[in-house]
This record gives structure tokens, C-alpha cells and sequence, in this order.
């Protein structure tokens, strides 16, 4: 599917849209549901397009059925009824659906593809993970695919396939074979982008829609900036 952008105050860049469900390309700095820094969450943003677009009185419902990490930029899934929110948070907690990421690393990967195991342990302190090669107290296991899609001229263009869904999963693995990702410096590369951001984007959601059961692909562009662009 292409992405259309709506024209708002809030530059709401929406993906799809029917009675059930509305995806939203995140950008660079935007929470998805509200947090201790009281900072306008996306949800808010595409609450109030829908009050406005639709003319509804009073509260809008709308379902957060997963997050992207503040960094992060790409495809995020809301839900428009109480039925859909149930059947896609089913759905995402099934693994029925398939993400697809793209991340641009500084580093040259050990291989051009292979698939990542690790075991992932969460400090809630510094709201970080830490990859541990085998299973250590409280750790869970993480798992994913990589494959290089590019080489540019000072960085590797990675694709990446999860296949679970841990905090922070991509950015600790990579971080562990010594792939950071640009831009993340809680994840040891050298230094920050200049807008706060990482290079890590949900390319691609294929998901079947909790009403009509339809399998649907959706695709979200990347950021405009000079790395994103040259791919």
C-alpha cells in the first residue's frame, strides 16, 4: 500500500484507514501512548484527527495495540474499535504477524545474512537490554534475521525480520555481534544523529485485518534524510 500524508498541525503521516484500524508512519521523537514525560503521544494526535475528521462528540476510542521505541521511526497499528483492539493484540501476541525493519549500521557485519539467537536481559534502570549469548536468571529469548541490502559509502543498509518481540531486541543484538545502529548511543555507536533519531525504521507490516481477515502488507517510507534516501 502507499502512503498518504494528511495535512495537519501535526504532520499526521497515515498509511491506511478503514473502520477498524489506522496505520501511522511514526517520525523521529514521537511517543505512541503517553508516558512520565508528559509529552503529547502519538495516540493523541490521531485521536484528535479522527474527532476532527469525522466530527465526533465527546471521547474518541482508539486501541494502542503496539509501540515503536521514541527513536525509532516506521509503521504503528492502532485500533478504531474495542473489537479490532482485542483480535490484533491476539494477533501480535501469536506472532500471526511479520515485521520488517531496516537499520543502517556503521560496522560491517560478520556475515551478509544470517539469523541472531540471544538472551535478553532488561534493566529497567536505565531502561536498556543486554545480550547474552546463553540463558541467564530472567533473561528471554530474542531472535532475529539480517540481511545486508546495501553498502553505502560509510555504512551498511541492513534488513531485518523479527521473530520475537523483546524491549529494545534489534538495537542489543546488533549492538551485540558490534553492529551499532547510527545514532544510538545508548547502544554503543559514537555519536548522536542531529535530530535525536536512530536509523531504525518498521519498514513493512504484513498482518491479517481483525475484520475482514484480509492479509494485508503495509509499507511506510523512510525519513527524508541523505543516508534513508540513497537507499
Amino acid at each position: 500500500m502507499k502512503e498518504k500524508i494528511v495535512s495537519t498541525k501535526d504532520n499526521l503521516q497515515i498509511i491506511h484507514e478503514d473502520n477498524h484500524i489506522i496505520v501511522v508512519n511514526k517520525r523521529v521523537g514521537d511517543i505512541v501512548q503517553g508516558d512520565i514525560t508528559g509529552d503529547k503521544p502519538l495516540s493523541d494526535v490521531v485521536k484528535e484527527y479522527i474527532k476532527i475528521k469525522y466530527n465526533k462528540p465527546g471521547d474518541v476510542f482508539l486501541g494502542v495495540v503496539h509501540r515503536l521505541d521514541r527513536p525509532t521511526t516506521g509503521i504503528v497499528v492502532f485500533a478504531k474499535t474495542s473489537k479490532a483492539l482485542t483480535r490484533l493484540n491476539e494477533s501480535f501476541k501469536n506472532r500471526e504477524t511479520q515485521k520488517t525493519y531496516w537499520a543502517v549500521v556503521k560496522n560491517t557485519p560478520p556475515k551478509e545474512k544470517d539469523t541472531l539467537t540471544h538472551f535478553l536481559k532488561r534493566n529497567s534502570k536505565n531502561n536498556t537490554s543486554k545480550a547474552h549469548l546463553k540463558e541467564i536468571p530472567d533473561s528471554k529469548k530474542a531472535s532475529l534475521s539480517y540481511q545486508i541490502i546495501k553498502k553505502l559509502d560509510n555504512y551498511f543498509a541492513l534488513e531485518i525480520d523479527l521473530h520475537t518481540g523483546r524491549h529494545h531486541q534489534i538495537r542489543a543484538q546488533l549492538q551485540a555481534i558490534g553492529c551499532p545502529i547510527k545514532g544510538d548511543l545508548k547502544y554503543g555507536f559514537d555519536r548522536s544523529n542531529p535530530d535525536g533519531g536512530i536509523h531504525l525504521h518498521a519498514k513493512k507490516l504484513v498482518l491479517k485485518h481483525p475484520v475482514s481477515k484480509e492479509i494485508i502488507t503495509f509499507n511506510a517510507t523512510t525519513p527524508n534524510d541523505s543516508i534513508w534516501n540513497s537507499l
